[in-house]
């Protein structure tokens, strides 16, 4: 279910739905701002982030977080200062992780949903609800089971 946010950028109350907490309005001037900085790197592979902000007016910042959403690419990791991994502190040229620090998470996260799948197997039937509805001195009973 959505929840009532002010926007980030413009303080404008919207339906928050996940993601960067902006308003539409917001969400869509950034969608134009990520298409100028796309077409400008394809007309000049390589600008480095400075000239891509001053050239389009675009902040660094929200460069920054294109980079980390996983939209854009530094494409010399070599001289990479600017984006790190959120775990380990290495240097990546996208996203949040590097590809280390992301397979540990993923098998951490695997681990972790086989333990809560074995667990659910091992529930007993004893472990049932049974709820009854009665009508007329008749009861009719439904079982569900524990979703836990």
């Amino acid at each position: 279910m959505p929840e009532i946010r002010n926007c980030k950028k413009c303080g404008r109350i919207f339906n928050y739905i996940g993601g960067v907490p902006i308003c539409p309005v917001c969400r869509q001037e950034d969608e134009e701002d990520f298409k100028k900085v796309k077409e400008y790197l394809y007309q000049y592979p390589g600008a480095s982030l400075t000239q891509v902000s001053t050239e389009l007016d675009v902040s660094i910042e929200k460069i920054k977080r294109f980079l980390r959403e996983g939209r854009l690419e530094i494409t010399n990791p070599d001289g990479n200062l600017i984006l790190a991994c959120e775990n380990c502190g290495k240097a990546i040229n996208t996203g949040r992780f590097c590809q280390e620090c992301e397979r540990e998470l993923a098998a951490g996260l695997r681990s972790v949903a086989q333990k809560m799948e074995s667990k659910l197997a091992g529930l007993s039937n004893n472990s049932r609800k049974v709820t009854g509805i009665r009508y007329l001195n008749k009861e009719y009973k439904k079982e569900y089971k524990d979703e836990k």
